[in-house]
């Protein structure tokens, strides 16, 4: 069934680097959730009224939220579609991130608001009527989110869009909520006891992690998250396959919405090479990165000494006082400078996000070892915050 939509919806449906394809996908993710989500609010107030069951009335106030939640995925679709203006030099890719955001305050709203009518029918005694009807609506429910939560992780890892994983992980809760209510009836049927207001309360409950995971997944990439290692590393591999490239550091990965990607780094190049072999070296690493990665690539060039039998000595030794401080630190950009009485030593040092040491003490610990080894060296640090590549 899957498939056949994408084939019957989407052309050129392979071609997914494409803005309007990904965009295609984004709008039949939106529009079946739309028309499925308001078939299964309809059957579900229909069993609400008929079995006076508060819990299967909220898992239909959930679908309607849901309906409305793929409304606002088709919009930001659209307008994260949309190109580059003056306004916006990097383009609307973020829309989609702030529609997901907007979608879950929605989801947050209904389930308090639904949780609120379910606690007081915990207090209500109502007697809970068994219904075939309502008992095969709900297990035909189940049946349908199972099938949108495979559709939409197909369509999402087709264009890598996080509205859709959330629309994917929400429409799972959907059936664990939907499953609670029906075990709620059988319970009230076998024993007589209604725990409907319960069930209704544990729906919210699930209704409101639902919003509240779609919300964290929103406001990461808005907030500048990190990068996933795989996506870090394959750049790192990328580049380093050219031969005269030594190492890259400094990487940047600027997100601004799937397909709007911008990377920069530091490219190390032998410092004896000709200047104009190496500029056309760096333009060629950037023109490939380019293709592969389809986003804005920016490279700067930094000659470093590889041949110096100094410079190689005391780069070793440099690294090694420094790895003696913490394993998870390390340098990069080393070079010499000499003079009558010292030796300058200057380089950058990564050190981690969360480091035991503030950047003061880090560059202290490393000053004082390193001139406890030789006192003509004076290091000149400059602190990195990140992972080592």
């Amino acid at each position: 069934m899957s498939a056949l939509l994408i084939r019957l919806f989407i052309k050129d449906r392979d071609n997914v680097k494409d803005k309007n394809v990904r965009k295609k996908y984004g709008y039949l993710g939106s529009c079946t959730g739309i028309v499925l989500n308001i078939m299964l609010f309809l059957g579900k107030l229909i069993a609400g009224f008929v079995s006076g069951a508060v819990s299967v009335m909220a898992d239909a106030f959930n679908n309607l939220s849901d309906a409305g939640s793929s409304i606002m995925s088709l919009v930001g679709f659209k307008m994260a579609a949309k190109a580059a203006d003056e306004d916006h030099p990097f383009g609307h890719g973020r829309m989609e991130y702030i529609s997901g955001l907007v979608i879950s305050f929605i989801i947050m709203m209904m389930s308090i608001e639904l949780g609120k009518s379910s606690f007081s029918k915990i207090f209500a005694h109502d007697k809970l009527a068994f219904s075939v009807m309502t008992f095969v609506i709900l297990g035909c429910s189940v049946a349908v989110k199972l099938w949108m939560w495979y559709f939409y992780r197909k369509l999402g890892k087709k264009i890598n869009s996080t509205s859709l994983f959330a629309s994917a992980a929400d429409s799972l809760s959907d059936c664990a909520a939907t499953g609670a209510v029906m075990l709620a009836m059988v319970f009230s049927a076998f024993t007589g006891i209604n725990i409907d207001g319960y069930m209704g309360v544990l729906v919210a409950l699930f209704i409101f992690r639902s919003g509240f995971m779609t919300c964290k997944d929103s406001v990461s990439p808005l907030l500048g998250s990190k990068p996933d290692k795989e996506f870090v590393q394959d750049i790192v591999d990328t580049a380093t396959s050219f031969p005269e490239i030594i190492g890259i550091h400094d990487l940047l990965i600027h997100d601004y919405g799937v397909g709007n990607t911008v990377i920069s780094f530091h490219a190390e190049v032998p410092c004896e090479m000709d200047f104009m072999a190496a500029h056309e070296l760096i333009d060629d690493l950037e023109d490939s990165m380019k293709e592969k990665y389809h986003c804005a690539v920016s490279i700067h060039m930094d000659p470093v000494a590889d041949h110096d039998e100094q410079t190689i000595e005391t780069k070793k030794i440099v690294t090694d006082v420094v790895k003696s401080i913490d394993q998870c630190l390390s340098i990069h950009d080393f070079r010499m400078t000499k003079g009558e009485n010292r030796e300058n030593l200057i380089f950058d040092v990564v050190v981690p996000f969360d480091f035991r040491l503030s950047d003061s003490e880090v560059k202290a610990k490393i000053s004082k070892r390193l001139t406890e080894f030789d006192g003509r060296y004076n290091a000149v640090i400059n602190v990195d915050k990140g992972d080592t590549l």
